[in-house]
């Protein structure tokens, strides 16, 4: 049997549709502020909001979940993001990390910013608040050296 091109459209809006009762876990773990971040390292409140806006949402346990994250497949991709920024790098638990495992994170982070891998294209995309100057990568990084 050959696909006849008028039937491609049908099958795709069907598999779309039938796509979305496949949902992703938008729960977030429990949160214990001991352990977090920015509770432990206190930085200051400019540094701190910044990788609040720019970081969290991937490397935290405060995952915020867009109206966009309820479409699937999308929502898989960024389910995906989440899943693997918690693994590499977890804010909720800086607290449990042991000292030379904060350090190696620490350099990852000024890694990462200083080539401007992160945050993310698409997620400055869709989340300006995230976005930084060059001034505050700079001021991002200069931290993330003090306090190794």
């Amino acid at each position: 049997m050959k696909l006849k091109r008028k039937h491609i459209l049908p099958i795709l809006g069907a598999i779309f549709i039938i796509i979305q009762f496949f949902r992703i876990d938008k729960t977030n773990p429990p949160i214990d502020p001991k352990l977090d971040f920015v509770t432990t390292m206190n930085p200051p409140a400019d540094i701190k909001q910044k990788i609040v806006n720019a970081c969290y949402d991937c490397h935290s346990h405060e995952s915020k979940y867009p109206w966009y994250t309820n479409v699937a497949p999308l929502s898989w991709w960024i389910k995906g993001h989440i899943n693997g920024g918690r693994k590499h790098l977890n804010f909720s638990k800086w607290a449990e990390y042991e000292k030379g495992k904060q350090d190696h994170k620490l350099e990852e982070c000024v890694d990462m910013i200083e080539k401007k891998w992160m945050p993310l294209f698409t997620y400055k995309w869709l989340h300006p608040e995230s976005k930084m100057t060059d001034l505050e990568r700079k001021q991002m990084i200069n931290y993330f050296k003090s306090i190794q």
